[in-house]
Order: C-alpha cells, then structure tokens, then sequence
C-alpha cells in the first residue's frame, strides 16, 4: 500500500505529463467501448427484428432498400405492389404465412403501419393497456411511440403524408388510439400500427373497407357481387409483405421465382443484412484503428515519461535503496505509476464511451432510428480494463529493469 500511494505521489509530481499520458489513454478506450456498444447493439438489433422472417417481397428497385424499409422502417419503400398478387404468394405450397405492411404516413415522426394483428403475433407483442384494433381507424401505439407522445388510449390523432412527419396533415381522416402495447425491444417499439383498411381509407383507395356480403337473390345478382368485389381486390395495393418459408428448400428457388416471373422483388434479409453489417464493419474497423493508434501513441509517452523519470530519481531511487528498499520495490514503483494511470484511463474511458454511445442513441431516437443506448453493458468491455493494464505494464518495463538495476554505490559516489 506504501507503494501505491508513494507511485501515486510520484505520478502527480509532474501532472502536465500525466494529465497528456491519461488523456491519450482515454481517448483510445473511449474509442474501443464506443464502438464496442454500438457495433453489439446494432448487430443484436438487427437479429431480433429479423427474427423468423425469410424474404421481403415488395416493388422493384435495391433488395437492401426494400430490407431497411420494410423490416427495419428506416428507409423509405420502393413502392407498392398489388395485393393480388401477394394473396397469389401466400396460396403458393412452399410459402407459411405472409403478413402485408401498407406504409406512407406518419405520426410526429414516427411511422403508421398497416397490416394484420398476425404482424403483432409474429413479435410476440402484447397489448400493455386499451385493446387491439377491431375496425379501420383505429390503431395501437408502440411503446416507445407512447412514451415520447403521450399517448394513451381513447386519444385520437391526425397521420401526416410522408414518413418524416413534415407532410400534409389527414385532420379529415383521425386515427383513435385503442391501446398502447407492452415494450419488446423491437422494431414495434417505435411503430404506429392500424389495419391495412386503414391505410386505403386514408389514401381514398377504392376497397378500404371490403362490402359485407349479402345473400345473393338469384344466381345472376351473386356473379355481379363477386365481379364488383374483384374489381375492388384489383385495385388493392400494399407495400411491402413478410414472407415465411414452409420448408427451407423455398430459400432457393422462391427468390428466384419472384424476380423472374413476377413484377416484384424478392430480397433475403440474411444477405442484405450482412452486407450492411460488412458496409458498417469498415466503418468500425475505422474506429477501431483509431483507437489502436491513440492506445500506442500512450503507449510511447508513458515509456518516455517513465524513462525520464528513471533518470531524474536517481538520487530518490539511490535513497529508497538506502533506506532499506530492494531492487524489486523500487522497480514496482516505476510500474505501478503506469498501472495508476491505467485504472484512471479504464474508468474515465468507459465512462466517456458510455457517454458518446448515449449522445448517439439520443440522436438516433430523435430520427425514429434503431435503438442505442449508453445504458447498456456488454460482455467484451471486460478486456478493456485488462487492455489498458497490458498496455501500462508493457510501457512500464524497460523503465523498471532500469531502476531496478540502479547502482546505488555509483550514484552515490558520483554526488
């Protein structure tokens, strides 16, 4: 404990150098924990809202594009498609289920979704107060849509145009909030979710609400009906749909089939998410370098300030030695200088790193974007403190074999 505290004295004895070796120290684990959280946190993000689903049909145009906006909801949708040929897509063998999403609106930021309470299902979501939707215009709030807004059951609001919120206002169409759902740490989390009906309604599509059928008179007046209500599923359209396969063999000839043959696209979320992943990998091996560079350049101070501190106590070093102290002490000494400044760098590192991946995660939500949050603790930050003593402990020791090998009867001869 003497040691500790003689190095901690010693380190502070020239606080411009160890205030520049701590502030480079720093930067460097801050760098690494920043990355280290938000890479975890994207990556986790992406997996769970991935969850189950194993294509995305949707408008022609770029796969990953249709990927962002029809799973993640942070990209704007490549178009529409008919609705008969995603009821043609969901009849076909090899296909489970297919949830349809209607996109186009939103609620101060955040994005109005149509679809069928199997969406919900597919999530596992539950509904936390109010109920379901039963009939169009009516929607839940996702967690996070409630708690920024305020919502809550029995309010009721006006969608705007567009996926930013900056569009025109439907004031003549409102929405009303039955129920506010449970938090998943999903995508649902910062969604608006309504009936497909809902969406026509809104856009004045012809079937937003399909006729109730009435019984047919006689033979001809049934045939008209059914002709009228298909013009009506003609005129249909959703945005994007979610596809589950039946048997893991659809992955490679379903994708195919509906670029091919079809006038929609298929994308796989596995592969585009993993070209994003590869896209965003640079970027962090970007961070990561910088951060290696800043842990090196540390790295070197703290050998070049130990090392002139080994030249300038000489005469303390020589009197330790005096004093009964023996040549391992006094090369701990010089090392545990560098670990003191290890243990501040690793706290004040970390917890600037937290910091900067708050400030983002703040950032992020106020754009409705994925979910980041300085809040969060991950299993790799563990190295980081053993990183930052490996570091210290490596510039420390040629600085302590030198003070260890100090010639007492030299030094004092030569005063």
């Amino acid at each position: 404990m003497k040691t500790l505290a003689l190095a901690f004295r010693y380190l502070w004895s020239r606080p411009i150098a160890a205030v520049l070796n701590l502030l480079l120290l720093t930067l460097g684990l801050a760098s690494i924990t920043f990355v280290l959280l938000v890479g975890s946190q994207v990556s986790r993000s992406f997996e769970r809202d991935l969850a189950g689903i194993d294509a995305v049909i949707g408008a022609k145009g770029s796969p990953m594009q249709l990927i962002l906006s029809g799973v993640f909801h942070i990209d704007v949708p490549t178009g529409n498609v008919k609705l008969e040929e995603v009821e043609r897509v969901a009849k076909m063998p090899q296909i489970a289920q297919v949830i349809p999403l209607s996109l186009g609106d939103s609620y101060r930021g955040f994005r109005i979704v149509g679809t069928t309470p199997a969406y919900m299902e597919h999530y596992r979501v539950r509904v936390a107060a109010g109920t379901a939707w039963r009939e169009p215009m009516e929607a839940v709030a996702g967690a996070e849509v409630a708690h920024t807004l305020g919502v809550k059951p029995g309010d009721s609001f006006a969608g705007s145009h567009g996926l930013a919120g900056a569009g025109d206002k439907h004031a003549d169409k409102p929405y009303r909030i039955t129920g506010v759902l449970a938090a998943c740490g999903c995508v649902v989390d910062r969604l608006v979710l309504t009936s497909t009906e809902s969406v026509w309604h809104i856009h004045e599509m012809p079937g937003a609400k399909k006729p109730t059928p009435q019984p047919a008179t006689h033979k001809d007046h049934g045939k008209d009906k059914d002709a009228h209500d298909s013009d009506h599923d003609d005129d249909r359209e959703v945005t994007v749909a979610l596809v589950k396969y039946r048997t893991p063999l659809a992955a490679a000839t379903f994708p195919r089939f509906i670029n091919s043959q079809t006038g929609m696209q298929a994308a796989a979320p596995a592969v585009e998410v993993t070209r994003l992943l590869r896209m965003l990998g640079v970027g962090r091996e970007v961070l990561q370098g910088v951060g290696a560079v800043l842990l090196l350049s540390a790295a070197l101070s703290v050998f070049v300030a130990l090392w002139n501190a080994v030249r300038e106590r000489r005469a303390d070093l020589a009197m330790l030695r005096m004093l009964g102290a023996t040549p391992a002490k006094v090369a701990a000494l010089l090392v545990c200088e560098a670990l003191w400044l290890a243990v501040l760098a690793s706290v004040i590192g970390l917890g600037l790193g937290h910091l900067l991946t708050e400030a983002v995660g703040t950032i992020l939500q106020a754009q409705q974007s994925l979910p980041v949050s300085g809040a969060v603790w991950v299993r790799d930050e563990a190295w980081i403190p053993a990183l930052a003593l490996a570091v210290a402990a490596l510039a420390a020791a040629i600085p302590a074999v030198s003070a260890y090998r100090v010639d007492v009867a030299h030094l004092l001869n030569s005063r």
